[in-house]
């Protein structure tokens, strides 16, 4: 069986933790798709997608949300949900669910996972940084269990039915925040011109092409979503923020999230 999971990551943890469940699940042979890359052809070939992102003050990414909102309608695909948080899930996972189905998607799992934080001003304060806790990473793969255990079925014929993706009470109370709050939390951006080199790796890394080399990193606010990509990358720390002048920077995994899922 072959199967496809798109995905979103800005710091590395969700890309981490979709290649730990490809490595458990011996039914399906994964694709992995980077959606800041373009969106794939076609869902045809694949009989299981997977979706995947980090939450963003409490709710989907504006690009992963779009990425969802473009996709041509499918006919009943099966198709499997998860995301991972630094501080709240919030409702990003029944969001994501909801755009799936919205889709004609068939969503037969989710499952949202606690990682480090990633929010530097979050992260500064080390907030969620030995995420996820046993308990966590014990659910995360009694979910991969029972995904497994859908493939199989669904490998021998059976067919496999749509499931309720539940969030718990705390986070359907969380607010949907406007994806602009993220960028009012980073505040507008500057460059310490003594430390840049102009290697261009934020314009690189930046999702929304928001910015540019002339020769230093202009940015462009308005096309701006706040995601930190060019602050945590930064291999320089040359850029900083109205909010954040420096300090909380995760550009990567952490060692401790590494080694738990490593594959």
């Amino acid at each position: 069986m072959q199967g496809i999971i798109c995905y979103y990551s800005g710091s590395g943890n969700t890309k981490l933790a979709c290649r730990y469940l490809a490595s458990r699940i011996d039914a399906v042979s994964f694709e992995f798709a980077d959606i800041t890359k373009g969106k794939p052809a076609d869902f045809g070939v694949y009989d299981i997608v997977g979706f995947a992102t980090f939450t963003d003050a409490f709710g989907l990414p504006h690009l992963f949300q779009s990425f969802l909102e473009d996709l041509p309608i499918q006919g009943g695909k099966p198709a499997f949900v998860f995301n991972t948080y630094g501080s709240f899930s919030g409702r990003t996972l029944s969001t994501l669910a909801a755009l799936a189905t919205a889709k004609n998607f068939t969503v037969v799992a989710g499952h949202s996972l606690h990682t480090p934080e990633s929010f530097p001003p979050m992260n500064i304060l080390g907030v969620g940084s030995h995420a996820p806790s046993k308990q966590g990473l014990k659910a995360f793969n009694r979910f991969i269990e029972h995904l497994a255990d859908l493939l199989r079925e669904l490998q021998k014929g059976q067919p496999i039915s749509h499931d309720r993706v539940h969030i718990g009470f705390l986070n359907s109370l969380l607010p949907s925040f406007p994806r602009t709050t993220s960028r009012f939390l980073m505040g507008d951006k500057s460059v310490d011109e003594t430390r840049c080199t102009e290697c261009g790796v934020c314009t690189r890394v930046c999702p929304y092409a928001a910015i540019a080399l002339d020769p230093k990193p202009v940015f462009d606010e308005a096309r701006c979503y706040g995601c930190w990509a060019c602050y945590n990358h930064c291999p320089e720390q040359a850029i900083h923020t109205t909010k954040l002048k420096s300090g909380g920077y995760y550009p990567h995994p952490n060692a401790q999230l590494r080694e738990k899922l490593r594959s």
